[in-house]
């Protein structure tokens, strides 16, 4: 298994309770390092509505067999089982109500009943076959029949993320799908909002056919917040996407309601939105008109600006501040059903490492569950 992290030790466990002599190779000096840092240090473990639509892959269709057979119900129960306390968040999401290392004590209690053995602080140098796989580490050569590739994508590099997932995919023939950052702050193209910076809004954001509410928060270069970081996965440069900052207001409705008021345009906006905000937005010329004064067209103008915001992304913030890698090895040669590669026997690839990438909410971790499950068990 090369990987320490969700899906790899998951594997290991379901393949080591079937009897299995399982090696885990971790380059870092202790095993899970994203599962620790994840969810603001809560670990957001599964979401209770998992559907294949929560994915997005060049074969749609190619995460359902895994997550039918592997449930979120089947992960809580794990949790449950181990006494863990957990709580629900807003659109199904669990998280751990103490620290995430729960989760990773989880994995390392059941590892250790299952006798998979854990190797840290192993840099898997290079893989050769002839007859079985061999792993060249720094220190060591693993032999084994069958070789797990669980190593992740390319998102958070300072927790030891490499691409060298995509190498042996490719080594043994397999094609890998363009990568970029996913589930990630934007960087606006063009006019950026400085001033704004850590202010929110709630809104309504979209992009083609997707469409998110949730948050949005302004930032130095553009744009973050869970509603950027999950248009992220469908965003391309060529693609605008629109934001509506007041989705519960009908403006032309409420002006037409206040058209006697002799409220100003920016007070009455301010009750349902950032006075930062619609000061960042509108001239104070229209900011300091008095709602009955306004005409038509200038009713229309505020209504457009404000919930029809048209924007451009020039470019994401990087690995760095990537939740996920979007692309990976191509699924065209891995069996949905196992995992395993079609090209070559005994060769399987689970986890980020894959062209499967869930929306934010616990959708990742339980694709690697899932695919860790689905592997782990036909071995």
């Amino acid at each position: 298994m090369i990987g320490g992290g969700a899906a790899g030790l998951f594997c290991a466990i379901e393949a080591g309770k079937r009897g299995k002599r399982v090696a885990v190779l971790e380059r870092n000096s202790q095993v899970g390092r994203k599962i620790i840092i994840s969810g603001g240090g809560r670990c957001n473990f599964t979401n209770l509505d998992v559907r294949s639509e929560h994915f997005i892959s060049q074969n749609p269709h190619f995460a359902k067999s895994a997550l039918a057979r592997f449930t979120p119900q089947d992960f809580l129960q794990l949790v449950k089982s181990h006494k863990i306390p957990f709580q629900e968040k807003k659109h199904g999401q669990l998280f751990c109500r103490e620290s995430s290392r729960s989760i990773v004590n989880l994995l390392l209690e059941d590892a250790k009943a299952a006798n998979v053995k854990i190797f840290t602080s192993e840099d898997v140098k290079g893989v050769e076959y002839a007859e079985h796989f061999v792993v060249r580490t720094g220190t060591s050569n693993f032999a084994a029949d069958n070789l797990v590739v669980a190593s992740g994508g390319l998102s958070f590099p300072k927790v030891g993320a490499t691409g060298l997932g995509y190498e042996i995919a490719r080594q043994f023939g397999h094609k890998i799908v363009e990568t970029r950052p996913s589930l990630v702050a934007m960087r606006l193209k063009g006019k950026v909002f400085p001033a704004l910076s850590g202010v929110s809004a709630d809104s309504e954001v979209r992009c083609g056919r997707a469409v998110f509410r949730e948050s949005v928060l302004f930032t130095h270069r553009g744009l973050s917040g869970p509603a950027i970081l999950q248009i992220s996965n469908y965003w391309s440069q060529d693609k605008p996407v629109e934001i509506d900052l007041l989705p519960e207001i009908d403006l032309l409705t409420l002006f037409e309601e206040n058209h006697e008021s002799r409220m100003q345009v920016g007070n009455i906006l301010s009750e349902h939105i950032s006075k930062r905000i619609v000061e960042a937005f509108l001239p104070p010329g229209t900011r300091k008109k008095l709602v009955a004064d306004l005409d038509v067209n200038a009713r229309a103008g505020i209504a457009n600006t404000l919930k029809n915001w048209l924007v451009y992304f020039d470019a994401t913030e990087g690995w760095d501040r990537a939740e996920v890698t979007l692309g990976g090895v191509s699924t065209k040669e891995i069996s949905s059903q196992t995992m395993a590669s079609k090209l070559h026997p005994g060769l399987y690839f689970i986890g980020e490492v894959l062209d499967v990438t869930g929306w934010l909410g616990g959708y990742n971790f339980q694709w690697a569950w899932a695919s860790g499950a689905a592997a782990g068990r036909t071995i």
